[in-house]
């Protein structure tokens, strides 16, 4: 790859990004010089990690097992998609401070650090989730099967306690389309498994760039009985995350608790899980122009600070799952609640939502061999409800208390008048099949259909004399349907394609949020839809290595395209595109040698509108904004003994801020370090602490974007150089 440099708005010189074969080089140095491993014990571990001796270095890959799939437990070699697992064992101490820190190697996925504790990282797959200003787009979140994404397609991060993840497996492109609306890709994380027959306990501090966190963990084995419940075994889980952060005005003071009962009832599996989220305090510390991240990327955007920009937050769920085997298959059924409380001061308005969810689900999948060739079907149905009570106010916190009253701040306070009220409620259910013949022990065909409807609906609850009722509704539907082929020419060598269809609805905010500031629904704001044509292949050469290969060419219609309203700064609108073709290629590679496990993952994107008039202006041919058209990550460990070494790249190309791509960001190469002892052990306990720098070489970049942003305001730095600190004792 040629080296690549970049600018802001072609003024503002970037840093050259880092070739391939300076990744390489580091791989090379690691590795040299470590001895092969004589005596393997064979060891339980959980699915896709790496098989370890007995001093814990790594000697193979263990075969992974995909299992969020809405399927049984499968090899990804028999799967039409392009399915990854993100290698987080190989990864030791990771910050966990967001999703993207555990997907930062899967090829495909851009993760992109807002380095601000009142917005989510900014995920996107393929493209989708490009457009999102806060929470994440177009991409389907799960845990443990439960739904994290909203029926809208909206997903909200930040009460997601990771520290309790164990495994996530990533669902790359518009194959992801059987669980339904704005699943271009579908991220499923798994919780960590609660071992049977002992208890057990561990907690953990880190310390870095102004934040800390603590987190305590225990689980409980219950007494194994020959009655109606067998097996039961609870985990519960507490994480507190406090500080100031590196920029400022980007204090977070949040606690979560997360709690998973498992056991056997009369032969079906049940769980029930819960979680509560509570951060009273996480400041909004906005984006920056060129000149301010050239300046000093700890800046804050000073309106935000006026403004006094943050949110308060309340977020719990309560989830139920069952399982049950029946003749030549399983069967899967789940249900939900949850409720969120939001007080969001943002500069244009001080917004209040009161949120409430529920839902569930029906799924199974059956295996017949009595036929000519063995068939598989897959049948299932969702259902799910978000319900939210919004209001805005006028936000008055930058008036002094002797400055004078108006009809919008009358008091002396920071929230005004009331200018919205209206309650927004969105219905969304869908069901799909999936049918699949094993033609030959070589070759699997397969078909699915889904149909999805979700109702939008506003009930306008401000109405006076000069402020007509806005309510209304809106029902948006579509029927995708997917085809796919697995050719394995061995048992760890697979060839698949797919040709597939998906559709994402705006999302209820993104429908009421209208360019015009009024209420109600935008009429003329329609959902995207996609065609997709995917080949890819995977295979597993030896013990050592796995590679995965994929490329695809896409074609939307309608894409959502985000914009920066004139004259009300932080408030976002949505406008369609007429048509987008994007074409890109994925490889992956993982590669396991004596004590050193690493790996390697690229992508390119090639994503252009074909169609798109904006007023007199056509951005035909011009790139899509919001994605990087190269991306190169890796990491490598080395452990020796108790010992080990983490060495991460992140290397992003140059992308475009803006639809006339006249705005640009620079490419960047950053480095992490980790250092430390894995599995020491203090008489019974057992002792991690680890040392870590990130940004090793304190470069300066866009850690995210802001699309079609206005007052200059496209760049959220990325962190500068911070050291760091973790003890983990169980």
């Amino acid at each position: 790859m040629r080296s690549c440099v970049f600018s802001w708005g072609g003024q503002q010189p970037g840093v050259p990004l880092r070739p391939l074969s300076r990744t390489l080089l580091v791989i090379a140095m690691l590795a040299a010089g470590w001895p092969v491993p004589s005596v393997v014990r064979a060891q339980r571990i959980p699915p896709g990690d790496t098989l370890r001796d007995s001093t814990g270095a790594a000697s193979r890959l263990q075969g992974i097992r995909v299992t969020g799939l809405r399927d049984v437990s499968r090899s990804p070699f028999e799967l039409p998609y392009a399915v990854s697992t993100a290698p987080m064992g190989a990864r030791p101490a990771l910050r966990r401070t967001g999703l993207g820190d555990l997907l930062a190697v899967v090829p495909g996925v851009q993760a992109f650090d807002r380095a601000n504790p009142s917005q989510d990282p900014r995920l996107t797959i393929r493209g989708f989730g490009a457009r999102s200003a806060f929470g994440t787009r177009g991409v389907r979140v799960l845990r443990d099967g439960i739904p994290v994404s909203l029926p809208d397609g909206q997903t909200p991060l930040d009460w997601v306690d990771l520290e309790t993840i164990e495994r996530v497996e990533v669902v790359r492109g518009t194959a992801a389309a059987l669980y339904g609306n704005a699943a271009g890709g579908v991220v499923d994380v798994r919780s960590r498994e609660i071992p049977r027959g002992a208890s057990t306990g561990e907690a953990k501090w880190w310390e870095g760039g102004g934040m800390r966190r603590l987190h305590a963990l225990t689980t409980i084995a219950g007494h194994d009985s020959t009655g109606v419940v067998q097996q039961p075994r609870a985990l519960l889980a507490f994480t507190r995350t406090q500080g100031d952060g590196a920029r400022q005005w980007s204090r977070l003071d949040a606690s979560s608790a997360f709690g998973r009962v498992q056991a056997t009832l009369g032969g079906t599996r049940l769980e029930v899980q819960g979680t509560y989220y509570d951060a009273p305090r996480a400041e909004n510390t906005g984006a920056l122009t060129a000149a301010e991240l050239a300046r000093d990327p700890r800046l804050p955007d000073s309106l935000n600070i006026t403004k006094r920009s943050r949110k308060a937050v309340t977020h719990s769920m309560l989830a139920a799952l069952a399982e049950r085997d029946v003749p030549n298959g399983t069967v899967r059924a789940n249900a939900f609640v949850g409720g969120r409380r939001l007080d969001n001061p943002l500069p244009f308005a001080m917004v209040d939502v009161n949120r409430t969810t529920a839902g569930g689900g029906v799924h199974g999948v059956w295996r017949t061999a009595r036929m000519r060739w063995p068939v598989r079907l897959g049948l299932g149905v969702d259902v799910q409800e978000q319900d939210d009570a919004r209001r805005n106010f006028e936000n008055c916190a930058d008036l002094s208390p002797s400055a004078p009253r108006t009809v919008r701040c009358p008091l002396v306070a920071e929230r005004g008048a009331l200018r919205l009220d209206q309650q927004e409620r969105v219905l969304g259910w869908g069901g799909y099949g999936r049918f699949e013949i094993e033609a030959d022990p070589r070759l699997l065909l397969s078909a699915a259909l889904r149909a999805d409807r979700v109702q939008f609906e506003v009930r306008d609850r401000f109405v006076t004399a000069t402020n007509p009722n806005d309510s209304g509704d809106r029902t948006l539907g579509a029927v995708t349907p997917m085809f796919g082929l697995v050719w394995r020419p061995r048992s760890t060598w697979s060839w698949y394609t797919n040709v597939s269809q998906a559709f994402e609805t705006p999302t209820i905010t993104e429908l009421t949020n209208q360019e015009d500031g009024a209420a109600g629904l935008n009429r003329a704001l329609d959902p995207q839809r996609t065609r997709t044509v995917e080949v890819g292949t995977q295979a597993l050469i030896g013990d050592h290595v796995r590679i995965e290969a994929a490329g695809f060419r896409a074609v939307i219609l309608d894409e959502l395209v985000p914009f920066d309203v004139p004259n009300q700064p932080g408030r976002r609108a949505f406008r369609n595109a007429g048509r987008s073709a994007r074409r890109g290629a994925e490889v992956g590679v993982r590669g396991v040698w004596a004590a050193v496990d690493a790996g390697l993952s690229y992508t390119w994107s090639r994503f252009r509108f074909d169609s798109y008039q904006v007023g007199t202006a056509s951005y035909a041919g011009r790139a899509v904004p919001g994605i990087a058209p190269q991306v190169l990550n890796g990491f490598a460990t080395v452990r020796r003994g108790v010992l080990f070494g983490t060495v991460e790249s992140m290397m992003t190309a140059r992308m475009t801020a803006d639809d006339a791509g006249t705005i640009s960001a620079a490419g960047s190469a950053v480095w992490h370090l980790r250092a430390g002892l894995e599995g020491a052990r203090v008489g019974a306990v057992r002792i991690d602490p680890t040392f870590g720098i990130e940004n090793l070489f304190d470069r300066r970049y866009a850690g995210s974007l802001v699309v079609n942003a206005t007052r200059g305001r496209f760049f959220e730095p990325g962190l500068p150089r911070r050291f760091t600190m973790a003890l983990h004792i169980r």
